[in-house]
């Protein structure tokens, strides 16, 4: 008798073993009204760029769905580790993984054909995934274009710096949306454009800022959290001025001394948009666009240094942001812009 009864044991713990890691493993809230997502980032939640924005989109959507989201991060994560726990997400039944940034876009495609039931999403990206992937994609020219217009209408020296990360995905549309802005109030202005090739690497960041304002840049800008670097390096100029492409950046001690204004990508909007397609049977197979028209970004002045902006910018900014609030059609010309006509 107890022989049959370890026999029996032993094939209901192969059954579950077998059953977590097949690919038709479900989300255990799927009889219940709470949505379980993972986040899986590269950096940290507190990176005051990339990875923290995505986290504080995430903790904003469960304040504007009180009770509907359950919520797991897992930082540090380089593409090469992420499957591993991707796949213990799937495992706990978690519904949505999202994997933030463009550099886990095969692993993602991968996992999603072996977990049809579970959704997952990446970004940047414009592209449509399969049937159980969403993608989101900033249309950043918006806010770098409002960035250009204070940038170039506050450079004395008639010179401006751009320190991108890679010249590809939304930190491509926001670099080309800020020379479209400065070439908007300032058509002689000269533009230093320059990537780090890294969405991290804040020592290079620091030193490409170092090379541009040493060439005369005496306002600067970058985006993702590499920037970070080159913002050190701005605050270590006595004039130098910065604008930015993160609101957490104002708070940071640099910011409050030399970020003039900045923008953010609201990615509540994108979670509170993904959860309702959850809700009514939608897994993936669609792209999520952040705008303003959206409310996928927001934009703000440093109350410490906004006096510096003068009425006739401001009024530019303001008649630039109405326009992007009323459409959806942003810059449609972003892509146009030439680097080596600068």
């Amino acid at each position: 008798m107890k022989k049959l009864l370890a026999i029996a044991l032993v094939l209901i713990l192969s059954f579950s073993v077998f059953a977590s890691g097949s690919g038709e493993a479900a989300s255990s809230s799927q009889d219940s009204d709470t949505i379980k997502i993972a986040l899986i980032i590269e950096n940290t939640i507190d990176d005051k760029g990339w990875c923290q924005a995505m986290h504080d989109g995430i903790t904003q959507a469960m304040e504007q769905l009180p009770g509907k989201i359950e919520y797991s991060y897992a930082e540090k994560m380089l593409p090469v580790d992420a499957g591993s726990i991707a796949r213990q997400y799937v495992a706990e039944g978690y519904d949505l993984i999202i994997a933030h940034g463009a550099q886990y876009k095969n692993l993602i495609l991968e996992i999603a054909e072996e977990y049809p039931d579970v959704s997952f999403a990446f970004g940047t990206s414009s592209e449509i995934g399969p049937a159980n992937v969403f993608t989101y994609m900033p249309e950043s020219e918006e806010t770098g274009y409002l960035n250009g217009i204070i940038a170039g209408s506050l450079t004395k020296a008639n010179i401006v710096g751009l320190v991108g990360p890679v010249d590809s995905g939304d930190a491509a549309r926001y670099n080309r949306g800020y020379v479209l802005g400065v070439q908007s109030v300032n058509p002689d202005a000269k533009i230093l454009v320059a990537h780090t090739g890294s969405f991290s690497d804040y020592v290079k960041s620091s030193e490409v800022a170092t090379s541009q304002l040493s060439s005369g840049a005496d306002v600067l800008t970058g985006s993702s959290q590499q920037a970070i670097g080159a913002l050190r390096a701005t605050a270590e100029s006595p004039t130098a001025l910065w604008v930015g492409q993160d609101l957490a950046q104002l708070t940071t001690p640099e910011g409050k001394a030399k970020c003039v204004a900045a923008s953010a990508y609201n990615y509540a909007a994108v979670i509170v948009e993904i959860v309702n397609k959850l809700e009514n049977g939608i897994k993936g197979g669609e792209c999520i666009p952040m705008n303003f028209n959206n409310g996928g970004f927001i934009f703000e002045y440093n109350p410490e240094l906004e006096s510096l902006v003068s009425p006739e910018t401001k009024a530019a900014v303001d008649e630039a942001l109405a326009g992007f609030k009323a459409s959806s059609d942003g810059l449609a010309n972003w892509a146009d812009v030439d680097y080596s006509t600068l």
